[in-house]
């Protein structure tokens, strides 16, 4: 099973899996604008439980990313339209945008999802997609064009979860003992090779002293 830290590290996993959104809310309810499409800096903060400002540095270093998927800054006629037309139906509280307005949509926050390091929620949302990867390409979720992704069940996931934990221990296993155990035995078969090649020399070297001797023995008889 895929390790977080390879999401976190690799844009193309991440851009692999982003179409599964549906994740966000199995693991907390995201609360979008009046639109149905987007949501605010304030509220995606709000959902993950970090600051503002560790969003903002999300946004700062991952700027290209989030703007492919689906991330926008509104300013202008388009921000005057937005606040009459959405903002003016939003009974929330957010920040009152003077020269530009960032919009996420749900796809742009499970790519946040996938940034955000030190968010509780976050890695529950990894986690969740993961076992859901995980189901599909076991055959475990019914998934295709025509039949979109039957719900996991808690129970599934639980038992994904505890495959992969499974399968995780016996590399763990694996790497520290046994293959240590088998590169010991052949190093040491590989010496006792050595060792029963140098007696085997040794063995020779003695059959020959011991002719040597036979045939000095017979030699004195003769003389006898």
């Amino acid at each position: 099973m895929i390790d977080q830290t390879a999401l976190l590290e690799s844009r193309a996993l991440r851009s692999s899996v982003l179409d599964r959104t549906d994740v966000l809310d199995r693991v907390k309810t995201l609360a979008l604008l009046p639109d149905g499409l987007h949501v605010t800096t304030a509220m995606v903060a709000a959902y993950f439980g970090v600051s503002v400002e560790a969003i903002r540095q999300i946004k700062a270093r991952h700027r290209e990313e989030l703007t492919a998927n689906g991330m926008v800054t509104l300013q202008g006629r388009d921000l005057r339209e937005f606040k009459r037309d959405i903002l003016s139906r939003y009974s929330g509280s957010y920040p009152q945008p003077r020269s530009g307005l960032t919009l996420y949509s749900r796809r742009t926050v499970l790519n946040i999802a996938m940034l955000l390091r030190d968010s509780g929620i976050a890695r529950q949302v990894r986690t969740y997609l993961l076992d859901m990867e995980h189901l599909a390409r076991t055959g475990l979720l019914n998934e295709s064009a025509d039949h979109p992704a039957e719900p996991a069940t808690p129970e599934i996931l639980s038992l994904a979860a505890l495959d992969a934990r499974i399968d995780q221990r016996v590399h763990h296993v694996l790497g520290r003992t046994v293959v240590p155990m088998f590169n010991a035995l052949i190093e040491t078969s590989g010496e006792h090779h050595r060792r029963l090649t140098a007696l085997s020399g040794d063995v020779r070297r003695v059959e020959n002293r011991l002719r040597l001797h036979s045939a000095r023995l017979r030699r004195l008889q003769g003389s006898w």
